[in-house]
């Protein structure tokens, strides 16, 4: 099996940085495209970020030049590092990650539980 576990969310203040890290573990062959999604409440999921194997990386529009993703692929880690945060980014954050457990098997979709990112003063 594998795990996807977010952590760094909290309170921030309008214009502050926080940084989410998502560890993968398990049963791990290879990661393949990795994503950031959140959810605000009362709102669908929505992309936020992702980067690819190869580390080319996408934005939504409403967090380009102030979001950046990242990954660590010798400790399967994922980063988000989100600056000038605006009340508008509370959320709860959720990791996504395509995961190959075996060589001869397909990529399969796994999804961390989340964390809530609140911004407020």
């Amino acid at each position: 099996q594998v795990q996807l576990v977010e952590s760094g969310g909290g309170l921030v203040q309008p214009g502050g940085s926080l940084r989410l890290s998502c560890a993968a573990s398990g049963s791990i062959f290879s990661i393949g495209t990795m994503y950031w999604y959140r959810q605000a409440p009362g709102k669908q999921r929505e992309l936020v970020a992702r980067i690819t194997s190869g580390g080319v990386t996408n934005y939504a529009d409403c967090v380009k030049g102030r979001f950046t993703i990242s990954r660590d692929d010798a400790k399967n880690l994922v980063y988000l590092q989100m600056n000038s945060l605006k009340p508008e980014d509370t959320a709860v954050y959720y990791c996504n990650a395509a995961v190959k457990i075996d060589y001869y098997l397909l990529y399969d979709d796994y999804w961390g539980q989340g964390t809530q990112v609140t911004v407020s003063s």
